[in-house]
């Protein structure tokens, strides 16, 4: 939009030093000419127009100054830590208001990632605390020749250093999202195989975590069946095999969780409307996620569970609250689409991948 006065706001404050030179101008002109016409002494006028103006501009520097100082002490306080205060006068329809909209929107990014700081850590920390405690439990019996360090004990231990081995895993990830320093390695694949592969892995990965959870008396879902539609059979993409690994494991684990006991989870492919582009489909039949929650589901540590209700079934937990914040950035890293879609049951997850970049 094209602003009047050869590009100055009206209420900017080049606009009213400019008015503050022009009224006192003004002033004097007019002081002069009564000096004139009533033929009062100069320095009396002269006064009198020293004070009009002295006037005229305090009040302008006070309108100028008293924000500025009040924002200098938010700024001062944010970098405190205190990130709870907020300049006023950011309606202000001038550079300071611009300045104030600034610093506030700056304390609020910062307090945002202070408290993603704070749940990271207690998020961590809680996710640390049981394979910790399971595995140090273990390895005391076994010092304490309460269990003999058979097989079993040692595939026991083996399995808590394997979910601690997956934590740092995810928070490594979680590393590279944020300094984006992860290459994308595209290729061209089939994809039956390659998401028939997937699922079998999460199978063998369910199967094994209960196999443990059944030891340490927690549970985990082996009831929930997984199905795989991809049509045509013989359809290719072509994207980096490893992200999206993550991308479909995420999903279904997510799925799983929510699914109600004997539950069904389906992934879907079809091709997209680009060469070696991709349609991807992660369907439960749990409770659903409502509308209004639908751009919360990819938030970093959203440990939520769909809908906002308890989830169905043994085993549900909340995780770390990443995984979706990390399938929904290895899907941005492809320069795809991933999103919560309507479903007359449970959830629907769409993934688009473009395929092949336009030449």
């Amino acid at each position: 939009m094209t602003r009047p006065f050869g590009g100055l706001r009206p209420f900017s404050i080049k606009t009213k030093l400019g008015t503050l030179v022009v009224v006192s101008v003004f002033i004097t002109t007019g002081l002069l000419m009564v000096a004139m016409e009533t033929e009062t002494e100069l320095r009396f006028i002269t006064v009198f127009s020293v004070i009009a103006t002295l006037l005229i501009t305090q009040f302008v520097a006070h309108s100028l100054t008293a924000p500025l100082d009040e924002m200098n002490a938010v700024a001062r306080a944010v970098s405190h830590g205190d990130y709870t205060r907020r300049a006023r006068g950011a309606d202000r329809r001038d550079e300071l208001g611009d300045v104030a909209t600034t610093i506030n929107r700056m304390a609020d990014d910062l307090e945002a990632q202070d408290q993603q700081r704070k749940e990271l850590v207690a998020n961590v920390s809680h996710e640390l605390r049981t394979p910790i405690a399971a595995l140090r439990a273990v390895l005391e019996n076994v010092v304490d020749g309460v269990s003999a360090a058979d097989p079993e004990t040692m595939r026991t231990a083996l399995k808590q250093t394997e979910r601690l081995g997956r934590l740092v895993e995810t928070l490594l990830d979680l590393s590279r999202l944020d300094n984006g320093v992860v290459p994308l390695k595209a290729r061209r694949f089939e994809v039956w195989p390659y998401l028939s592969g997937v699922l079998k892995e999460a199978n063998m990965v369910a199967s094994a975590r209960a196999g443990i959870a059944s030891g340490s008396g927690s549970h985990t879902r082996t009831d929930v069946h997984l199905h795989l539609d991809v049509t045509p059979p013989e359809l290719t993409a072509h994207a980096d095999a490893e992200r999206l690994h993550q991308v479909v494991a995420n999903l279904i684990d997510n799925a799983v969780k929510h699914s109600p006991p004997h539950g069904r989870v389906t992934v879907r492919a079809r091709r997209g409307p680009y060469p070696e582009s991709l349609d991807l489909e992660v369907l439960d039949e749990g409770p659903g996620i409502p509308e209004s929650e639908w751009h919360r589901v990819f938030e970093r540590f959203n440990r939520g569970s769909h809908a906002g209700a308890p989830a169905q079934g043994p085993g549900s937990d909340g995780g770390t609250g990443l995984g979706l914040a990390i399938a929904r950035w290895a899907v941005d890293l492809h320069g795809g689409h991933i999103g919560v879609a309507e479903s007359p049951r449970g959830c629907r997850i769409q993934v688009t991948l473009p395929g092949l970049p336009e030449v």
